[in-house]
């Protein structure tokens, strides 16, 4: 016997005129322009996730933003090229006048410091020499100096040095009865020693009583000066040669009372802007061509700025969207991680780089017309700009899975490095203060908590390991002693313990982004939201039916506000 096929009982329609027809209506439109709204709000986040070849495969946009931040990789690193070359310049020039100014003015001065001083002198003769040394080369620096240098004024607006020295107001002592009578206020006498004074023949300044020095209440003595100079080798890389101002300071200090006076050196230089320069050839003209080249760097950032600026906008009207449909909907909030998703870091990223290349550019261009002179801070924005401008570049990276795990590991194990470092830093804090206390006056590697920290940093690299532990003065057994339980330690317990540490917490990260590449991630509302289907089958087919009837029936016009017109 035959199967009849089965047949589906026809949808009773209502009669026009009736009450259930106009709800029906009413709820059609409203169930109809509630997907609208939701399909609108998924296509939105599926194109607002894309990568920029899908965007512009899907609805042909251009990429701007790509080929905009191509183009400033390339004007940034070119930019920070030549100031880096330029900054080279400066710096090389008052390294070398800082050690001309050494050998110059330093009597017996070796080429190289001693400590973080440059030399000593052990008896009161070669004080005085040292002394009368350092003023002598200053009266005859014009005939023996090999640099573009000259004599520059001083706060009193007076050429020649300033000779100052600290003592104990009064007092006697007599080592050998161990006894001692000082008053410990401190005077200060200065003296100011013009080239006039310097030219008298026979000098009668040396003469003076203020020379007459009495150590064992001497505290210091101080020479300063100014020297004015001019660069000269800037010229050859068709730049406008700097003009420096040179305060140079000459220390002898004797606050030990150690029988041991060390010479400190110390040049401050200060670049100002030149009064008359005349120079002829293309200095000029390359200089503007370099500031035309910085100002269309400005450009190029201040676009991508505005750009990142007006997509995190955007992504945040879309993140508002989202959210208030889904409460809507689903009456539960989104979670923490998806509503994250819609802050995109990178852009973040790109406008903090984008304000310190601005920034950093204005200050070039200053300094390139001799108008600023700070090239330390222009450096820092300038290098750190390029820095993060070459990290965005793992953000397109990143949409190839090959090359995204580094980018998830990093997200993955953040939190628990963190975590993981804030506890072994306050061990490593112990070990430093404990170093810094103990074997501070028997090493040179402990004399201070910034090396301190230094070496043993170095330690857990495991740099420099033998030389740490045979530099410890022998002078205290128990300190040696105790100098080997500390550093064994130290290195057992950070290398053999907390780095291996360290290094599982990322392998663990690794090996779990791994394992969801292969199995599939987790998925979250957001991502849910994304697949779920465009519109339900069941609803298509009934309200396509149920609409399509309607238009065929004749209308009429009291009946208007109840057709849904598309």
């Amino acid at each position: 016997m035959a199967r009849q096929p089965y047949r589906f009982p026809q949808a009773r329609i209502p009669e026009k005129g009736s009450g259930v027809f106009r709800l029906t209506v009413r709820n059609a439109m409203a169930r109809h322009d509630s997907e609208m709204k939701e399909e609108c709000l998924r296509e939105d986040l599926k194109f607002y996730f894309m990568s920029p070849c899908e965007k512009y495969r899907a609805r042909c946009q251009i990429p701007w933003k790509l080929g905009l931040q191509i183009l400033k990789i390339v004007m940034v690193t070119t930019q920070l090229v030549r100031f880096g070359l330029s900054s080279q310049l400066v710096v090389a020039f008052k390294e070398d006048n800082t050690v001309a100014f050494k050998h110059l003015f330093l009597k017996g001065y070796s080429g190289t410091d001693e400590d973080d001083y440059s030399c000593s002198v052990y008896t009161q003769e070669d004080a005085y020499e040292s002394i009368f040394f350092a003023i002598n080369q200053y009266h005859q620096l014009k005939d023996i100096t090999l640099g573009t240098l000259g004599y520059g004024e001083n706060e009193d607006n007076r050429i020649g040095l300033k000779v100052c020295k600290q003592h104990y107001k009064k007092g006697t002592m007599f080592p050998s009865n161990e006894t001692l009578n000082i008053d410990n206020d401190i005077e200060l006498d200065c003296v100011h020693l013009d080239l006039q004074d310097l030219s008298k023949d026979p000098p009668d300044w040396k003469n003076s009583s203020f020379f007459r020095l009495e150590f064992y209440r001497l505290l210091q003595v101080e020479i300063s000066f100014r020297l004015k100079g001019i660069d000269l080798q800037t010229i050859h890389s068709r730049e406008l040669p700097d003009c420096y101002v040179f305060q140079n300071t000459i220390i002898f200090d004797n606050k030990a009372h150690s029988g041991k006076i060390k010479i400190y050196f110390d040049s401050d230089a200060k670049i100002e802007e030149c009064k008359d320069l005349n120079i002829f050839g293309s200095t000029q003209k390359n200089t503007q061509y370099v500031l035309v080249f910085d100002a269309f760097v400005i450009v190029i950032c201040l676009a991508s700025l505005i750009l990142c600026t007006r997509s995190i906008v955007l992504a945040l009207r879309l993140r508002k969207r989202f959210l208030n449909f889904f409460l809507e909907k689903y009456k539960r909030p989104v979670c923490d991680t998806d509503q994250w998703k819609f802050v995109n870091g990178w852009y973040v990223l790109v406008i903090i780089s984008d304000l310190m290349t601005i920034i950093g550019s204005i200050l070039k261009m200053e300094i390139k017309a001799k108008n600023l002179t700070n090239y330390d801070l222009c450096s820092i924005l300038l290098g750190t700009s390029t820095l993060l401008v070459w990290v965005g570049v793992i953000r397109y990276l990143g949409y190839f899975q090959a090359y995204n795990v580094l980018i998830l590991t990093m997200q993955a194990s953040l939190p628990k490095v963190l975590r993981f470092c804030a506890c072994a830093g306050m061990i490593y804090l112990g070990y430093t203060f404990c170093g810094w206390i103990v074997l501070g006056p028997y090493h040179d590697k402990f004399e201070n908590l910034n090396t301190v920290a230094e070496c043993l940093f170095s330690l857990v690299n495991g740099d420099d390991m033998f030389a740490t532990f045979a530099q410890i003065q022998q002078k205290s057994i128990l300190v040696w002693l105790f100098s080997r339980l500390y550093l064994y330690s130290f290195i057992s317990l950070f290398i053999y313990m907390i780095l291996s540490l360290f290094i599982a917490l990322i392998t663990d990260s690794y090996d779990t982004i791994k394992k969801f590449q292969q199995n599939g991630f987790p998925e979250t509302d957001l991502q849910e939201f994304l697949k779920e289907c465009s519109s339900k089958e069941e609803y298509q087919k009934e309200s396509s039916a149920f609409l399509s009837c309607i238009c065929c029936r004749r209308r009429k016009r009291s009946d208007d506000h109840l057709i849904p017109i598309n």
